[in-house]
């Protein structure tokens, strides 16, 4: 059996949400000034900014889109948008995981509505040639739960007619997202940044701006979900106003995350770092007869959330394996998602260092032998 390895990964926290922290975080760093203070005072509302501010900055996100800060992490963000914005045409929804489908089901289920839905199996993708832009089309950028993303924005086109909402939560930060493609655009902080869960960021193009103001939906919404006051887009929730109390702490901390992403060179540091990470998971892979890809296709490969199979292995021997590496202080929640292939999930963010990816490899060997001598 191979005997354990000398060397653990200096910070062997490897889930998929919340994930690591960013390198040389602590608490004691955090500006902690607006803590115990309304965040409808001057303080709040200026950090709240700020951190808006940021967003905008690193995302490159052009002047044309609104941010905002709303309640309910990712989830929350994107069922905002659903309820808020589906009704008026046609909605077709793409599903090849778990998060995705349950955008299927809301729709069907909750807004009564009959979407259009292209399936694929989970490490697949659907033909994304055949979705109809006469409607509004609902898809994961990146499925943090199946390791697949689509390749690119070349298949949304120009002329649609319907909108495209992008469920983004483990695709921004580490890809290019083409903004003049994507009409609203969702993601929490807990994935890339390695912020706290609780809070979502809703991005809105001047399309889905144009929806809200022309369009009202026939079922009630819920005060968390309301984006309009008086016949008019509530502009302050775009400009730190939030719809609700939010966590000035949780804020702080997504400030800390996005000041360190500005000291890397922004967007493309993020990227350099996720791919780095990648590559490395990459080739502990190609060594490995017995470990590979969920996504065959590197086309259209997650470089963030990135799903592994397990030669010979089902749920259970997956829940002993990293049950091990955890109890080792190795690598901790590595267990693929609950509704996807028995497998392991390896979070390759930019928040995790690429060092750590590589001491992975050999107790991964361990606990796998371990088990199976």
């Amino acid at each position: 059996m191979t005997s354990k390895p000398a060397a653990k990964p200096a910070r062997p926290y490897f889930s998929s949400g919340p994930c690591a922290k960013p390198p040389g975080w602590e608490a004691s760093k955090l500006n902690t000034e607006s803590l115990g203070r309304s965040h409808r005072a001057k303080i709040g509302k200026s950090r709240l900014q700020y951190c808006i501010d940021l967003m905008r900055e690193v995302l490159q996100l052009p002047d044309t889109h609104r941010i905002g800060i709303v309640p309910g992490s990712d989830t929350g963000a994107f069922e905002m948008a659903m309820w808020t914005m589906l009704g008026a045409r046609g909605v077709t929804a793409l599903a090849w995981e778990s998060f995705g489908e349950g955008w299927v089901t809301d729709a069907v289920k909750q807004l009564k509505l009959e979407p259009k839905v292209h399936r694929a199996d989970y490490g697949q993708l659907p033909d994304l040639d055949k979705v109809d832009w006469t409607d509004d089309v609902l898809f994961t950028w990146n499925g943090t739960t199946s390791g697949v993303r689509v390749p690119d924005g070349e298949w949304i086109p120009d002329d649609r007619e319907g909108l495209s909402f992008a469920d983004a939560t483990s695709a921004v930060f580490a890809y290019d997202i083409p903004w003049d493609k994507i009409d609203v655009a969702t993601f929490s902080w807990q994935k890339v940044l390695g912020g706290e869960g609780g809070h979502g960021v809703l991005i809105l193009g001047p399309r889905a701006v144009q929806r809200l103001e022309e369009y009202t939906p026939a079922w009630p919404l819920p005060k968390v979900f309301r984006l309009m006051s008086k016949g008019a887009l509530a502009e302050g929730v775009f400009k730190g106003e939030t719809i609700n109390t939010p966590s000035m702490l949780a804020v702080e901390d997504a400030i800390f995350a996005l000041e360190w992403a500005k000291g890397l060179g922004g967007l493309k540091g993020l990227q350099a770092r996720s791919n780095a990470n990648a590559h490395a998971l990459d080739k502990i892979v190609a060594d490995r007869a017995w470990l590979s890809h969920l996504a065959a296709d590197s086309g259209i490969r997650s470089k963030t959330s990135v799903c592994l199979s397990v030669e010979g292995a089902d749920a259970d021997f997956i829940k002993k394996l990293a049950g091990l590496l955890e109890a080792e202080g190795a690598a901790y929640d590595i267990a693929g998602y609950r509704d996807a292939p028995p497998g392991l999930r390896i979070w390759c963010g930019a928040t995790v260092d690429t060092a750590d990816i590589e001491a992975l490899g050999p107790w991964l060997d361990w606990a796998f032998e371990s088990l199976n001598s």
